[in-house]
C-alpha cells in the first residue's frame, strides 16, 4: 500500500489564461511553505519521495517540501497539467472553463491519454510519496477513486493536501480530501 499526498501547487502569479508557465505569487510561496511544514508525518514515518509536475508553480511548491523534509524532488511529466487543444492563452482558458464543467468522456483522445498516463503513474507508486500537481490532475485521481466521470469532483485549494491510498492491485481510495477553495482556478 502506498499513501500519496497530492499537493495542489500554491497560488500562481498568473492565471491559466495569462501565462503558459507562471511561478508562484508571494502568497503562493507562503502557502507552499505552510503546507510543507504541516505535511503531518509522524516521527516513525519514513520520509516520502517527492515528485513534481514540470511546471514552474509546481516545482516551486515542491521546493518547499524538499526543504522541509530534507529530500530532493524529482520532476515527472506524468503529473503535469491537463493538455489543451490550443496554445493560445485566451482559447486555452475558454477551453479549460468548459472542460471543468463537463465529463471525461466529453473530452478528446489527447486528454484521455493524459488521464490514463496520470492514473497509471499514480497506480505504479509503491511508497509514501508527496506528488505536487494541479487542480485537474487531483480531480482525475479523486474521480477515478469514486468511479466518477465528472472532470471536477471537488475544488482543491491552493497548497491543499489530498491523501489517497493505492493498494498493490492498483485500486485507489481517498483517505482525506484537501481543503476546498472558491471556484477560481489559478
Amino acid at each position: 500500500m502506498a499513501r500519496l499526498r497530492l499537493v495542489r501547487h500554491g497560488q500562481a502569479a498568473a492565471g491559466w489564461g495569462d501565462d503558459h508557465d507562471p511561478g508562484l505569487s508571494a502568497l503562493g510561496l507562503e502557502q507552499a511553505a505552510a503546507a510543507a511544514g504541516g505535511v503531518g508525518l509522524g516521527s516513525d514515518d519514513p520520509l516520502p519521495s517527492i515528485l513534481s509536475s514540470p511546471l514552474r508553480r509546481a516545482r516551486e511548491t515542491a521546493a518547499a517540501f524538499s526543504e522541509a523534509l530534507g529530500t530532493p524532488a524529482r520532476i515527472d511529466a506524468a503529473f503535469g497539467e491537463i493538455p489543451s487543444p490550443s496554445t493560445g492563452l485566451a482559447e486555452r482558458d475558454a477551453w479549460l472553463r468548459a472542460a471543468l464543467v463537463g465529463t471525461w468522456s466529453d473530452l478528446d483522445s489527447s486528454v484521455a491519454a493524459w488521464r490514463s498516463s496520470l492514473l497509471g503513474a499514480i497506480r505504479a507508486l509503491r511508497g509514501d510519496t508527496v506528488v505536487v500537481t494541479h487542480f485537474v490532475a487531483i480531480n482525475a485521481v479523486v474521480g477515478a477513486a469514486a468511479g466518477s466521470d465528472l472532470v471536477t469532483t471537488f475544488l482543491p485549494a491552493n497548497a491543499s493536501i489530498t491523501t489517497v491510498v493505492v493498494d498493490p492491485d492498483g485500486s485507489i481510495a481517498v483517505e482525506a480530501l484537501g481543503s476546498e477553495a472558491p471556484p477560481v482556478i489559478s
